[in-house]
């Protein structure tokens, strides 16, 4: 007599004729599969979105490299025709009224105010860039530098870290400084990390996160004049911050799978057969039969 395979089947089956259904089997089973499909469904969008980590690395970059530099302020008690941006470094640059990528747009009541907006590029040294009235032959009759700081931020734009709230990449965004006293020159001081973000494609973007601290002060030119500004001086940290998609194995999201149905149909196996055994007692217990 040969070996019948069947003898290794661990799942037996039972004939329909011997089963019961009932409708609190079938609200379990309604349940179950309900939330299975929806552990399922939260468990592919967790495995098809990648997870961001961090790690932190010495920047060995090249000091002739440059960093671009995005500027929008607001300044709305001088002109327009008053204001330029002024670019120095460590490395000798010195730029007074630097005009290229440079939009003034006049705001307030007859043009008294100015939106400054600014594209350059700065040297990956210590330095600083200035919105003043240096580079105008005429000086304006009274100063005035209040301010509010829409945009300063240097490098790509990585909006898949930005939307995340992820690093500080404009810290001085939304930053007003509007009861100014008109003689006061502000000046922010800012340490700048390098970052990078790599995706799952190998795609790398550079942008810079920083952090800045605020001082006001008199500021004082030749022959004793007050000339004040917007300063904006700047170091760059040594550390470069490294962000990288990572999305977890596929066998872990199987397993995951397996785990998440197993599991569930478990318990609802449970469930239902503690329903079912206490509705038979309590169905005995109503003809007396419990004994």
């Amino acid at each position: 007599m040969g070996f019948d395979v069947k003898r290794l089947d661990i799942y037996r089956k039972i004939p329909k004729d011997l089963t019961q259904p009932t409708t609190t089997g079938a609200i379990v089973s309604v349940c179950c599969v309900s939330f299975i499909v929806l552990m399922l469904m939260t468990e592919l969008v967790w495995f098809i979105t990648p997870d961001i980590q961090s790690e932190l690395h010495v920047d060995n970059a090249n000091p002739t490299d440059r960093i671009p530099v995005r500027i929008n302020i607001s300044i709305p008690r001088l002109k327009c025709d008053f204001l330029g941006i002024d670019i120095q470094d460590d490395m000798g640059r010195h730029e007074v009224g630097f005009v290229e990528n440079t939009i003034k747009t006049p705001i307030g009541e007859n043009g008294e105010g100015c939106l400054f907006e600014a594209r350059f590029h700065i040297n990956k040294v210590p330095g600083n860039f200035h919105v003043s009235t240096h580079s105008v032959d005429t000086q304006p009759d009274a100063y005035d530098f209040a301010h509010e700081i829409h945009e300063i931020t240097f490098g790509s734009k990585i909006r898949k870290i930005s939307a995340k709230g992820i690093g500080t990449f404009n810290s001085l965004g939304g930053r007003e400084k509007l009861d100014s006293t008109g003689l006061e020159s502000h000046e922010y001081v800012m340490k700048i990390v390098p970052t990078t973000y790599e995706d799952l494609g190998g795609n790398r973007l550079v942008a810079y996160q920083y952090t800045y601290a605020y001082r006001s002060y008199m500021s004082f030119g030749h022959g004793g004049r007050v000339i004040p500004a917007i300063w904006f001086r700047y170091d760059l940290n040594p550390i470069t911050v490294k962000y990288h998609e990572k999305r977890p194995p596929l066998y872990h999201f199987l397993t995951t799978v397996c785990a998440i149905v197993g599991g569930t149909f478990t318990v609802a196996g449970i469930i239902d057969s503690c329903l079912f055994s206490a509705a038979e007692i309590f169905k005995k217990f109503e003809i007396g039969k419990l004994s």
